[in-house]
């Protein structure tokens, strides 16, 4: 049995694999391999979704098994039932857990606890099974993230960042970081990390200068909508649009996890100009997940 709970503690070996069997799932979508047949899947949901959510319920069943959505409204989790409790309860009846939920803690603590396969399907801390499908279509699009450049601008200190950035301390591309300096990564993370392919910067132009792959995310983010003037003021500068996009490679990348505010952190234009990549690397979520459920049950 294993875990899928956060790129910080994965390695390089178990990404190649999962991302090497995604591609084989992408291509043989028809002929799926039934590994959770006579399995039933718990979707533990704290927080709404749309790509996830339907991405893991298709993924399941395209794998053969049965899946049940609990958001915290539906359990006793959400009237103040200890994760423990939940787990242990659980981990009795299911065969898989899938979590959604703010704190990182929370699905460790499951994991522990329930002793079945649990995966992260995002917290504070990490959105490790998007950056799979990320580094999935980057494949596609352009043969390997070996000896590319991704750049992350916004909010340098959110999930999607701090995923991206382990991302890049495991396989070994440059990543460079754009945000203000209220917004870059806090030090006592970036301390943890084992390597120096991780760049920041405080200057949108230079962030993407050279740049094989563009990448953002929303600026308010679940739970940070009390910040949300202070949040998009700060970042407006940081917006990928068309001017800004000149400073990247020509044939660069734009991708952006969604849901997507065109105006705020990407313009309209770049937008539809990269729909295709973007909403490739929505489809790739389904593709991601079911290799990375595969992997958790072999």
């Amino acid at each position: 049995m294993k875990h899928f709970l956060s790129l910080e503690h994965s390695d390089a070996a178990t990404l190649e694999s999962i991302l090497k069997q995604a591609a084989l799932f992408k291509q043989q979508r028809s002929r799926c391999p039934q590994v959770l047949a006579g399995q039933h899947w718990a979707l533990i949901f704290a927080k709404s979704s749309t790509r996830t959510r339907v991405s893991f319920e298709v993924g399941i069943s395209e794998l053969g098994g049965r899946v049940m959505f609990l958001s915290s409204a539906d359990i006793q989790l959400g009237r103040g039932e200890p994760i423990e409790d939940t787990a242990r309860v659980l981990g009795r009846m299911v065969h898989g857990a899938v979590i959604r939920t703010f704190a990182q803690r929370d699905v460790e603590v499951f994991a522990a606890q329930s002793g079945i396969p649990t995966i992260n399907a995002l917290t504070d801390d990490e959105h490790p099974c998007q950056i799979v499908a990320d580094l999935q279509t980057i494949a596609e699009r352009l043969g390997s993230w070996q000896g590319k450049r991704v750049a992350f601008l916004g909010d340098g200190d959110c999930n999607v960042a701090r995923s991206w950035i382990w991302a890049s301390a495991h396989l070994g591309f440059e990543l460079s970081i754009g945000a203000p300096p209220a917004f870059a990564p806090a030090a006592d993370f970036m301390q943890r990390l084992p390597t120096g392919t991780v760049k920041i910067s405080h200057d949108p132009r230079e962030a993407v200068a050279g740049a094989d792959v563009v990448y953002t995310d929303v600026w308010v983010s679940m739970g940070k909508e009390a910040e949300s003037q202070e949040r998009l003021e700060a970042l407006a500068p940081w917006q990928v649009n068309a001017a800004l996009m000149q400073n990247a490679k020509p044939a660069a990348l734009v991708m952006h996890c969604l849901p997507a505010y065109r105006g705020k952190e990407i313009s309209a234009e770049v937008l539809e100009a990269h729909a295709p990549v973007i909403f490739e690397q929505a489809e790739n979520r389904l593709h991601a997940q079911k290799a990375i459920m595969a992997h958790c049950v072999s």
